[in-house]
Order: C-alpha cells, then sequence, then structure tokens
C-alpha cells in the first residue's frame, strides 16, 4: 500500500484525533514534548496541527483553541534572547497562525509583538555592538533560525512584513556576511568559537563555520532570499546572497551519492589540513542536502541565477534518490527524517524548473507508512514518543496533511525557512 493524498489526510487525522486537547494527549503517557510554549517541542507546535486542519475545513476550531489555551496558561516567557521556539515569539507564531479573520487575537498580538519589537532590539543592538568592537566571532543563537535573529525574521516576515524592525534584522544579516580578519586570517562573519550544540567544545578549539539550516548560514540565507522574492530589501541585500552562495560553492562536494555540502568547516578543514567527510550524512532540513538545497533554489530565485537553480534542484531531486543517503535516515520528523524531506521536495517542486523534484515525493511518503492508524499510534507511542512539531508526531501530521491539502493555509512551515 502506498501514501496517497487521501490516506496522508486520513494519518493527519488520526494523529490530530490522538490529540485532540492536553488532556487526551496526557493519557497517552508521552514521554517528550511537553513545554507548554516550546514551538519545537511542546504545546504551541500542537497547536498549529489543529490550526492548519481547521482553516482546510477538516477539523473544529476548538481543539486550536484548547492547545493555544494551555500554551498561554499563566505568565508567557520572556527574556534578553527569546527565540522563535519558546516563549512570547513562539505563541505569537501560532496565534498569529490561528488569526482566521481580521482582528482575531489583535490585543494578544499587539502585546506580544511590542515585547518582541523590544528583545529584538535589544539582541540587535548587542550584536551591532560586538561587531563594533571588532568580536568577531558570534555565537550561532545570535544569528540562526533556532534561537536567533533569523527565527524572529521568519516570524516578522510572515506577521508584518515590510516593517523597519523586519528591515533591520535584514541589515544584520548582511553585515553578518562580511568577512572579518583574525591573526591576518579572513574568515566568514559568521564562524563562531561554539561547538554545533551552541556549547564550547574542546573538540573546536578554532571554532567552525555552520553550514545548517538550523543553527547556520543556510538560515539567513533562506530569509534573505525569501525577503527578496516579497520585494523587501536592504542595502546590501543582494551582494550578501551572493557571498553566501560563493562560500556554499566553495564548499560543494561531488560524490558517488551525489553533490552535497558538509554540516560544518572547522578551522582545520577551511586551512585545508584536515579533509572533509567522504560522503554526505542524511540528506535532512536541519543539517543535510535538503536544506542546504532548498535555501540555494531560493536564493537563485530571488537573483535569477537558473544556472544556480538548476544546480540545487538537481542536488536535491539526488540526495532524496539516493540509496545511501536515504538509507542514513532513521526517523519520520520534519527536522531530519522523512517528513521534513518530502516537505521541502513538495515546496521546492513548486517553484522547480522541471518535474524531477517531484518525483521523489511518493517514495519519501511511503517510508512514513500508509496505514493511518498503525502510523498515527506509532507517532504517539507512550515508548519514545513526542507530541512537538519539530520531531514528533504534530510535525509529520502537518506534512502529511500539506500532501493533502497543498500549500500550508496558515503558514505553520514559516519557521523552516523553506517557503
Amino acid at each position: 500500500m502506498t501514501m496517497n493524498r487521501e490516506a496522508a489526510e486520513l494519518t493527519a487525522a488520526a494523529v490530530a484525533d490522538r490529540l485532540a486537547n492536553p488532556s487526551a494527549a496526557q493519557k497517552l503517557g508521552l514521554p517528550q514534548g511537553w513545554h507548554r510554549q516550546s514551538l519545537a517541542h511542546g504545546a504551541v507546535g500542537v497547536a498549529l496541527l489543529h490550526v492548519e486542519r481547521a482553516r482546510a475545513g477538516l477539523g473544529p476550531w476548538q481543539r486550536a483553541h484548547d492547545w493555544l489555551a494551555y500554551a498561554a496558561a499563566g505568565q508567557v516567557e520572556s527574556w534578553e534572547d527569546s527565540h522563535l521556539h519558546y516563549g512570547v515569539p513562539a505563541v505569537a507564531f501560532a496565534l498569529n497562525a490561528a488569526a482566521d479573520r481580521p482582528g482575531q487575537y489583535a490585543r494578544a498580538l499587539d502585546t506580544l509583538d511590542r515585547n518582541i519589537a523590544k528583545t529584538t532590539r535589544r539582541r540587535l543592538e548587542r550584536a551591532h555592538a560586538r561587531m563594533n568592537a571588532g568580536v568577531a566571532r558570534p555565537a550561532l543563537a545570535e544569528f540562526d533560525s533556532i534561537r536567533g535573529l533569523s527565527g524572529i525574521g521568519a516570524y516578522l516576515l510572515r506577521r508584518q512584513a515590510d516593517t523597519d524592525l523586519l528591515r533591520d534584522v535584514l541589515t544584520y544579516l548582511v553585515r553578518l556576511t562580511e568577512p572579518v580578519k583574525e591573526d591576518g586570517e579572513l574568515l566568514p562573519g559568521w564562524w563562531s568559537d561554539l561547538a554545533p550544540s551552541g556549547q564550547p567544545s574542546p573538540d573546536y578549539p578554532a571554532g567552525h563555520a555552520n553550514n545548517g539550516m538550523a543553527h547556520g548560514i543556510a538560515g539567513p540565507l533562506a530569509l534573505l532570499a525569501i525577503a527578496a522574492r516579497n520585494d523587501i530589501f536592504v542595502s546590501g541585500h543582494l551582494n550578501a546572497i551572493q557571498r553566501i552562495c560563493a562560500w556554499f560553492d566553495r564548499w560543494r562536494q561531488e560524490s558517488a551519492a551525489g553533490p552535497w555540502w558538509p554540516a560544518l568547516v572547522t578551522r582545520a578543514q577551511y586551512r585545508g589540513e584536515q579533509p572533509l567527510a567522504a560522503e554526505p550524512s542524511r540528506p535532512s532540513w536541519c543539517y543535510g542536502t535538503a536544506g542546504h538545497a532548498r535555501s540555494q533554489q531560493l536564493a537563485a530565485l530571488a537573483v535569477g541565477d537558473t544556472s544556480r537553480q538548476q544546480a540545487a534542484e538537481s542536488a536535491l531531486t539526488t540526495a532524496l534518490t539516493n540509496r545511501e543517503q536515504l538509507a542514513a535516515t532513521s526517523d519520520r520528523s520534519l527536522c531530519h527524517g522523512y517528513a521534513g524531506m518530502a516537505h521541502i521536495a513538495a515546496q521546492a517542486a513548486a517553484d522547480a524548473l522541471t518535474p524531477d523534484v517531484a518525483v521523489c515525493i511518493p517514495q519519501l511518503l511511503d517510508v512514513i507508512g500508509a496505514d493511518p492508524d498503525v502510523v498515527a499510534i506509532s507517532l504517539t507511542q507512550a515508548v519514545g514518543g513526542d507530541i512537538g512539531l519539530l520531531e514528533g508526531g504534530a510535525g509529520v501530521a502537518l506534512a502529511l496533511l500539506a500532501v493533502a491539502t497543498g500549500a500550508p493555509l496558515s503558514g505553520w512551515d514559516a519557521f523552516l525557512l523553506i517557503n
């Protein structure tokens, strides 16, 4: 049996039924994903599943409201480094997606937006102060799409679009792409002292350049490209896109498994003193070819570079059909599994020059499974189950729902920076 459009819709419905409200979900005994205000790992992400189904006329709005109320119960958390995946920005992202008519949630969103503007401006001030002081190495959480300003930019682009605050975020990202000199050596402006985890590590004594969509420069590239496609530009915008693309050109690898990009580059690798891995890892959204290729396809569309677009689409198609790369993929999640790869393929196919990308999608869906009840139970079972958006059942269900209904109606996938 294959995963067709009907099976995809039924599977998403079965997951949604098992996560109908917080009380029902708690009875499943799921050990992961219970952070109330987490977009990635909690109630905010589950709310988005019910928001999308309600917008498509496939489920009741009450379920969405129940999860939103659960997420926002008590004080919504805010701190200096508030980010898209937790606290005020996460709740605002979900409320904006749920606002299906003008003025709905207006008072709450206005309050949350003021908080986001305040913390974002403070973050921008600190980032520019760092660069002004000649401190060359940012934390990944300063700029990435999970904890950084690229994630905040994704919300602003979806919520408020053409605003001064979004332009300020884009201006910062342009500056981030400017090379810096350290000990007589030019490094990319996003070179970080930290490990990919965002923490100091003896494994990275001279730092690294992170290439991922989750924690690296592919996220800023995608945001800059999407903004440009929406006719939102700042000074140096296209030059920044070209600088990041030139970096990816430098590190593009060729192998029997197809073209790919390393998840990160260490100082020794940058200097040519240490080789990169011989083969690509899983072709995921977070660090793999799916995320890398989609960000470059978006960049190509933004600047009108047909050759780059063809190369990105070819790399994506190869990665999503190569047995070795697919064999490295061990789960079904949005972040690093088959649901994320299928959703990226669908979005990329809508922009693609040829139908080749779309051909990949059915086999990716088949791995997820075709029996709605079996898939739903396995995604929401007590052993290892995660209700969340990024790595759990809600995210897989949303990707399947997009297969059934077409492009997301609520913009839930804006946090992925893939469209």
